[in-house]
Parts: C-alpha cells; sequence; structure tokens
C-alpha cells in the first residue's frame, strides 16, 4: 500500500519507488513515510509468504539453498526494495523454519506475543542500549524493573539483582563464573581469580550436575580454566530427575578425594524429558558442603507465573542464582533471557569501570549503569519485549498459555496408547515427549536408523519438524510444544504419518534381509 505522500514527494520516482539514497535513509532523519512505506513493503512481503504457508518448513537441503547464494555478490546493490525483498523472500522467507505452525514441534522454539514485535520495532528503531545510563535512560530503568520483578517471583528478598543476558548459555557462564571467583576468594593469600588469575588450588575444583543438564554446564566450565572434566555428573531417578542422595555420596567422594566441589547446577526443565530437579533437598546440601547453588531454569521457569503449578519449583528461592529463558516458554523473541542472583554484592565480579563509559565516580554518584553487572558492554534493549507483554497481557496470560501446553502434552501421552508401534521414554513432566518407532522384528541398528530416515523424511518432504535424541544409546524421537494453540489432532496426525513412514521402512529392511538371506 502506497502512502499518500509518495505521489506528490520528489523523493519518489515515477513507480513509487524509493531511491537508493543511504545518505538519507536514516531512521528519524529521512521523512517518517519513508519509513512507514519500507515497513509496509515488509509486512506485504511477509503476509504474501505466510498466505501460502503449507508446513513448517520447505525442507530444502544445506546444498540446495548454498548453490542459490553463489551469484550473489553485495559490492553489488539491488537498489530497488521490492527487487531487495522479492530477493529475500526467495533465499530466506520461503526456506525459514516457521515456529508459529502447529506441525512444528522439534526444539525449545515459541510463536512470540505480538506485543513483543511491537517493542523489537520500537527499540530497533531507536538503536538504544542499555550498558549507560546515558545511553538508554528509562530503558535503564524499565529493564531493572523487569529484573525486580523476575526476582520477587522466583521469591528471593530485597537484597536480589540480576541482568539481562542473550540466552542460557550466557546465564550459566556467568552463574558458574560466580561460583569460581567465591571459590577463589576464600583461598589464604589469595588476590581472587579476576585480578591475580586462577588460584593454585583451581585443578581440583568440581561442577556437579545432573546427567541430564544442559551443555553448556560442560562449555562454561572450559571458558573458565577448569575444563569439561571439572564437570562431575550425578546420578538421576526414574523420572531422569537428580537423587539428593546420589549428589550427597559424590559431594563426600570429592571431599574425601582432596577435590574441591565449586558449585552445584540443578535443572528446572531439561532439555529432553523437561525434569525438575529437586531444589530443596539440593539447597540443603548445598548448604551443608558450602556450595554454590544455581538453577537453570531456562525451560521450566514460565512456571513462576502458573496458578496451579508454581509449586513444582519449590526452594527455587534458595538458589543463589537463576537462569530464565523468556524466549522459551515465556513467548518472547530471541534474545531474551536473564540471569538472577540472590545477592546483588555477587555481580560485582563482574565490575570493570572504563573511564571513557563507567566510571568509578559515576557509580558512587548513584548513576546505574547496567555494564557494571553484565558480561557484555554493548547489548540491546530485550527488556522491553517482556515489558510490553507484562504490561498489556500481564504474567497470569502468559504462564496460562503454559500451563495449555502442559496440558496438552499430557493428553498426547495418553493417545500413544492408540498407537502401539511407538515406544515412549517416559511420562512427560512439562512440554516434550521422548518416544520411538518400534518394530520387534528390527535389529537394534536397523530401529535407530529406521528412526532417523522417519524424522528425515518428515523434513524433508516439509510435513513437520521434530527433534531427536538418544535414550541409553538408542534412537529416539522427540516433540516439544511451544505453541499453545496446536491442537491435539494435529499432532496425532504426525503420529500417523510416523507409523505410516515406520511401517515403509521396516518392510524394506525385510524385505531386503530376505533377497540377502
Amino acid at each position: 500500500m502506497e502512502p499518500e505522500q509518495a505521489s506528490n514527494d520528489p523523493s519518489y520516482d515515477a513507480a513509487g519507488h524509493l531511491p537508493f539514497a543511504p545518505h538519507t535513509e536514516l531512521f528519524g532523519i529521512a521523512p517518517e513515510h519513508h519509513y512507514s512505506h519500507l515497513m509496509q513493503l515488509g509486512m506485504d512481503t511477509l503476509k504474501h509468504r505466510l498466505e501460502r504457508l503449507d508446513g513448517p518448513s520447505s525442507g530444502i537441503r544445506p546444498e540446495e539453498l548454498q548453490s542459490a547464494f553463489s551469484d550473489i555478490n553485495l559490492d553489488h546493490p539491488l537498489g530497488d526494495m521490492k527487487q531487495v525483498l522479492a530477493e529475500l523472500d526467495k533465499l530466506y522467507l520461503s526456506h525459514a523454519i516457521y515456529f508459529q505452525h502447529p506441525d512444528y514441534l522439534a526444539h525449545l522454539n515459541c510463536p512470540v506475543m505480538l506485543t513483543s514485535l511491537l517493542a523489537e520495532q520500537l527499540s530497533s528503531a531507536i538503536n538504544t542500549a542499555v550498558e549507560t545510563w546515558d545511553q538508554s535512560a528509562g530503558g535503564t530503568l524499565i529493564e531493572q524493573k523487569v529484573i525486580d520483578w523476575a526476582c520477587e517471583r522466583v521469591g528471593y528478598q530485597g537484597y536480589a539483582d540480576g541482568v539481562f543476558t542473550t540466552g542460557g548459555t550466557q546465564s550459566n557462564l556467568m552463574a558458574l563464573l560466580l561460583a569460581r571467583e567465591l571459590a577463589g576468594s576464600l583461598e589464604p593469600g589469595h588476590r581472587g581469580n579476576v585480578l591475580a588469575g586462577l588460584a593454585a588450588n583451581a585443578h581440583r575444583y568440581r561442577i556437579l550436575c545432573s546427567e541430564f543438564s544442559h551443555f553448556s554446564i560442560q562449555k562454561a566450565a572450559a571458558l573458565l580454566g577448569l575444563g569439561h572434566e571439572a564437570v562431575m555428573t550425578v546420578g538421576c531417578d526414574a523420572n531422569r530427575r537428580m537423587d539428593p542422595k546420589a549428589l550427597a555420596g559424590k559431594l563426600r567422594q570429592l571431599k574425601a578425594a582432596g577435590l574441591i566441589p565449586i558449585a552445584v547446577v540443578a535443572t528446572a526443565g531439561t532439555t529432553d524429558f523437561g525434569a525438575i530437579d529437586p531444589i530443596a533437598p539440593i539447597a540443603a546440601l548445598c548448604r551443608e558442603f558450602g556450595c554454590y547453588l544455581h538453577v537453570d531454569a531456562a525451560y521450566g521457569g514460565a512456571l513462576l507465573l502458573s496458578r496451579t503449578q508454581r509449586q513444582r519449583l519449590e526452594g527455587i528461592e534458595l538458589a543463589d542464582s537463576v537462569s530464565l529463558d523468556f524466549h522459551k516458554s515465556f513467548f518472547q523473541p530471541v534474545c531474551c533471557s536473564a540471569l538472577l542472583v540472590k545477592d546483588k554484592g555477587m555481580l560485582g565480579y563482574l565490575t570493570y569501570h572504563a573511564d571513557y563509559l563507567n566510571p568509578e565516580a559515576q557509580t558512587q554518584a548513584g548513576v546505574p549503569d547496567l555494564v557494571n553487572k553484565s558480561l557484555q558492554t554493548t547489548r540491546r534493549f530485550d527488556a522491553l519485549k517482556l515489558w510490553l507483554s507484562l504490561r498489556a497481557a500481564g504474567p497470569d496470560a502468559i504462564g496460562e498459555m503454559f500451563d495449555t501446553l502442559i496440558a496438552t502434552t499430557a493428553e498426547l501421552y495418553k493417545s500413544f496408547s492408540r498407537f502401539p508401534e511407538l515406544q515412549t521414554a517416559q511420562r512427560p513432566s512439562l512440554t516434550t515427549l521422548v518416544f520411538r518407532f518400534n518394530d520387534p522384528a528390527l535389529g537394534s541398528a536397523e530401529l535407530d536408523e529406521c528412526n532417523r530416515h522417519i524424522r528425515a523424511r518428515l523434513a524433508r518432504e516439509g510435513r513437520a519438524m521434530i527433534a531427536a535424541t538418544k535414550v541409553a544409546g538408542s534412537q529416539y524421537l522427540k516433540f516439544t510444544l511451544l505453541n499453545p494453540h496446536t491442537r491435539l489432532e494435529d499432532i496425532e496426525a504426525v503420529l500417523t504419518d510416523i507409523c505410516k513412514i515406520g511401517r515403509e521402512q521396516a518392510r524394506h529392511y525385510k524385505t531386503s534381509a530376505l533377497y540377502s538371506a
């Protein structure tokens, strides 16, 4: 739709196109209707694509799409925005993965609230950077208000704080950095890791977590100079939750061996099974053994907003820190996450004063520079997304959407009784369900290959996107539900196709075996 001003505006050509004039097309400097026109072109392009969407993906393979990029020369612009957007539709929108489609059942990706998209548009246009007050002003206070609200939801009292991050991986890294710094500060004669480098005993530091915890724990240990081998996994119960008795035994074993357990990571919603570790008894053991307790609630943190299931996070307020991913179960766009800490003084380990940015005198004067508690310097105004969603819809609405997903997943689990060829790994805890196609006539290697084939074919045909994992070394499939509008009958239709593909592949194996005999 062309704006009314276009017909008489000399900035437009005879066809109503904007010229390619980068020296004028800056937000707030170029005429406002230029911005409106570009946004409308973008919306029209997206609308055109969504109207033709018949699956969560096109099924294109990497090598097929790569060839479309071979003749593109970024040194030679197209100029006309309609051509630019047509090219973008061909290269990106036509083959994007659409998380809002009911047949997207793969990873922890959610459809996003419209309010959060408005926030993205506003903050990106202004290009707010929230590291210092003089770059964000009200943005600083909005982020701080959201952090304070999240701390209250966890159950932290007045001295808590936090900061927005890029995701659970960064939040977990920061939490374990704080644990390492705390351990270093207790070393006799050591001036601290931040100032003097790792303590002499750092090679004895150990981090404990469930065998089903996120792989970012191992990555963090490596980045912190401790190494993957510093991470010790703890046995779990039948529901794949960390076993407090096993944790107590592991802590005693480490102490007896002269090692130093500096942190325990409890998971509130494991990636595959949604398992929630028993936080309260784990916290008691951390107090007994002098360990820092971090709760990775990147997935299950939305239970904080549930009016019926909040008790499943009992004890989370006892943790020294908590990771929350709002871009998972809070229905916000990537990136939108936070690290919360019970003691705001711990964030001082992240502070470095630069005279050109956040001088110490500025802090002493009470200026709230968020860079003083962040691993990042330049940082987007991601808090605005959640702020607008909370102000427009409220936390109960978000909690109800997550509750709906949990209920749908529970009903889906019951539906598996009508699909005898499908074998579930365990009853779902949150919104993931792990299962596999099973034919007793096939060997273990054939079953693994069969399940891989099912997933690959669904993706190749653009029929559905599902995930995969391994359980005790065997190949399984996985559904992850994060679209509260996905209907049970939609998912059951995918299950029907999984069984159909599985039977076809099983017949292929049996026929091949018959001919080779």
